[in-house]
């Protein structure tokens, strides 16, 4: 079969276009989950934010995590990351802290470009057992390797409400 420069030129083009467009789609977030509730500056995920809770740090949870698994508190963090599959999960850091944050009964999901953005959320702690698959399945949907993500007995914050700021 022999191209001519037209049908050779007209086919690069929409190859390109194909790919710009595949390109183009991929990087759209993803929002899988409406917010339950929306103000001027912020947007809530999964149930509204019961602001009654007592208020700790990432770094509280961290060094005495015993004494708050099962109890429920709020927590101001930054999220480092999110899972780019579907937004099912993040990993919260402050500082040299870092804790993965998954949604209670798996009910809703954060928009996938919520990454850098400082949230409030509620929730509880909970200490489970991590194997090895779950731990490369976790950090393949965070499209890295996460030192936050390891096998073994791990802590992780089972959040029911996510408010992440709108800019």
């Amino acid at each position: 079969m022999k191209f001519t420069l037209p049908a050779f030129v007209t086919l690069f083009i929409t190859l390109f276009i194909t790919l710009f467009i595949s390109i183009s789609l991929a990087a759209e977030p993803l929002r899988l989950s409406q917010p339950v509730a929306t103000n001027a500056t912020s947007e809530t995920f999964g149930i509204e934010l019961n602001t009654d809770l007592p208020m700790v740090s990432l770094s509280t949870l961290a060094k005495e995590s015993k004494e708050y698994v099962g109890k429920s508190f709020q927590l101001e963090t930054k999220i480092s990351k999110v899972c780019q599959k579907k937004g099912c999960f993040f990993i919260a850091q402050q500082n040299e802290h870092i804790i993965r944050v998954s949604f209670k009964d798996y009910s809703f999901f954060v928009p996938t470009d919520s990454s850098g953005k400082t949230v409030i959320l509620a929730g509880q702690l909970i200490q489970k057992k991590m194997t090895q698959k779950q731990a490369k399945h976790f950090n393949s949907d965070l499209q890295s390797n996460s030192d936050s993500i390891k096998p073994g007995v791990v802590y992780e914050i089972v959040a029911n409400s996510v408010q992440i700021p709108l800019t």
